[in-house]
C-alpha cells in the first residue's frame, strides 16, 4: 500500500501535472510494480515484458483522475444524454433489422443451437451484436491494453481496471488474439460483443470447437458468449423482455421502479392494456413485471420482465435495453412502437446532476449523483412534483430544475 502511495505522490508536482518524461517515468514503474499480481494470475514474464515494453498512458481518456486537471469525467454516452427518439431512431432500428434478418440466416444452424441450450433468442444475441458494434462493422479505435493500464494508473475506478489489465495480458499469453486486434473502446471493452477482459473469463464459450474462445473473429464463439452471459446474469428462458401497453389516463408514473413489481395480469386489471390488441396468455399475465415509462407520462409504457433487468446488467441503461428488445422484436415484425416518443429535451448532465443532489438533500432520492435520468431520478422527481403541487409527469425539464432551485 506504501510503495502505491509512494508512486502516486511521485506524479504529483506542485502547481500542476508533471512533465510527460516524469509522468511516463511513474507509468512505467507503476506498471512494473504490477508484476507480482500478473504473475499469480497465470501470465508469463515473457508475455508481461513484451505487452507492457514501451506502453504509453493515453491521457486524452475520458474518466481520469489527474493531479493538477479537473476529474475528465465519462463522456456523454448516448444512452443517457439522448431523448428516447434520438437513440431509438427509427431509421437505425430498421437498417439493422434488416442486416439482423440477413444475418439470422447466415447464422441459422449456429444461432439454433445456442438458443435451444440457452434459451436466449437468436434475435436478442443479434440485437446485442449489432447495437454493441454494428455486426462488427465498427471497428473500435483503442488499444485495449493501453486503456486499461491508463485506467488502472490514473482513472476513476483504478482497481477495477487493475485486474482488467492483467486479465488482458493473459488473454494475450494464451495467444487467441493478437495485440493488433485486441481493440476496445474508451472503457475497455473489446470483441464483437463487447466484453470486458473479466467477463471473458467468466462467459465466454468456445461455441465453434476449435479449442479458443474467440470473441474478436468467432461470430458464433462472439453470439453464444453473449447468450451465456445473459445465462449466467438470470435470463428465463421463454419470457419476454417486455409488453408494450397503454397506461391509464391517471397513472402514478412514481411507481415506475424495479421495486414496485406485480403480476401482469394485475397490472392489466389496474387498466394498463397491451398495444395492437395483444392478448396475453395465463402463463404471461402470471409473470412479474414493473412499469417502465422513458419519458415519465409522455411517449410509450412497457411492463418490464425479469429479462429486461438481465439485458440492463449487459448495459446499465433503459434506451439501451430498449433498443435491444425493440431490434431483436423488429427482426421477425416490421411494426414499431405503437406509441410515439414525444418531442421532449433532456437536460445536460450537470442541471440532472443538480437537480438529483437537491432531491437527495429533501431525501426523496437515495441512488448515485450520476446525471443521469434513470427510473430512479424519474421517481424521485414525480415525488417532488407531487409535493410541489406541479404536474405530475416524472419528466426532467427546465420548469421542474427552476422549481427545485427556487425551493432551496
Amino acid at each position: 500500500m506504501m510503495r502505491r502511495a509512494l508512486i502516486a505522490a511521485a506524479i504529483v508536482i506542485a502547481g500542476g501535472w508533471p512533465s510527460a518524461h516524469a509522468a511516463d517515468a511513474a507509468f512505467t514503474q507503476f506498471i512494473a510494480s504490477l508484476w507480482p499480481e500478473a504473475q499469480e494470475a497465470g501470465v508469463s514474464r515473457a508475455t508481461f515484458d513484451r505487452e507492457t515494453r514501451g506502453l504509453e498512458p493515453d491521457y486524452k481518456l475520458p474518466d481520469l483522475i489527474l493531479p493538477g486537471r479537473p476529474a475528465t469525467g465519462a463522456p456523454s454516452q448516448a444512452e443517457f444524454v439522448q431523448v428516447p427518439a434520438d437513440y431509438v431512431r427509427e431509421a437505425s432500428i430498421a437498417n439493422l433489422a434488416g442486416e439482423g434478418q440477413r444475418l439470422l440466416q447466415k447464422y441459422n444452424v449456429a444461432l439454433t443451437k445456442i438458443e435451444k441450450s440457452s434459451g436466449v433468442p437468436a434475435t436478442v444475441m443479434l440485437a446485442i451484436w449489432g447495437r454493441e458494434t454494428d455486426y462488427g462493422r465498427y471497428k473500435l479505435p483503442y488499444d485495449l491494453v493501453r486503456v486499461l493500464a491508463t485506467q488502472a494508473y490514473v482513472g476513476r475506478r483504478k482497481d477495477t481496471y487493475r485486474n482488467e489489465f492483467i486479465l488482458a495480458l493473459k488473454i494475450l499469453g494464451e495467444g487467441v488474439v493478437t495485440r493488433k486486434d485486441m481493440t476496445s473502446s474508451w472503457a475497455g471493452a473489446t470483441g464483437l460483443t463487447q466484453f470486458l477482459p473479466s467477463e471473458y473469463y467468466k462467459h465466454g464459450v468456445d461455441f465453434d470447437g476449435d479449442g479458443r474462445i474467440d470473441i474478436w473473429h468467432s461470430v458464433p464463439d462472439a453470439l453464444a458468449s453473449a447468450a451465456q452471459q445473459l445465462v449466467n446474469k438470470g435470463w428465463q428462458s421463454g419470457v419476454r423482455w417486455a409488453y408494450e401497453v397503454q397506461a391509464p389516463a391517471k397513472v402514478d408514473c412514481t411507481i415506475g421502479v424495479p421495486e414496485v413489481t406485480k403480476p401482469i395480469g394485475q397490472w392489466l386489471r389496474e387498466g394498463f392494456v397491451p398495444v395492437r390488441g395483444q392478448k396475453l396468455s395465463a402463463a404471461e399475465q402470471a409473470q412479474p413485471a414493473s412499469l417502465l415509462q422513458p419519458e415519465g407520462i409522455y411517449g410509450p409504457a412497457f411492463l418490464t420482465t425479469k429479462n429486461y433487468y438481465v439485458i440492463k446488467e449487459y448495459n446499465f441503461s433503459d434506451l439501451y435495453v430498449l433498443f435491444v428488445g425493440h431490434l431483436s422484436d423488429r427482426m421477425t415484425s416490421p411494426l414499431p412502437f405503437a406509441t410515439p416518443w414525444s418531442a421532449s429535451k433532456q437536460l445536460r448532465t450537470k442541471d440532472v446532476e443538480a437537480m438529483q443532489r437537491e432531491l437527495t438533500r429533501i431525501g426523496l432520492y437515495k441512488d448515485k449523483i450520476d446525471g443521469k435520468a434513470g427510473m430512479q431520478t424519474r421517481a424521485a422527481l414525480g415525488a417532488y412534483q407531487k409535493s410541489a403541487g406541479l404536474k405530475v409527469d416524472c419528466w426532467p425539464s427546465e420548469e421542474v430544475l427552476r422549481s427545485i432551485e427556487a425551493a432551496r
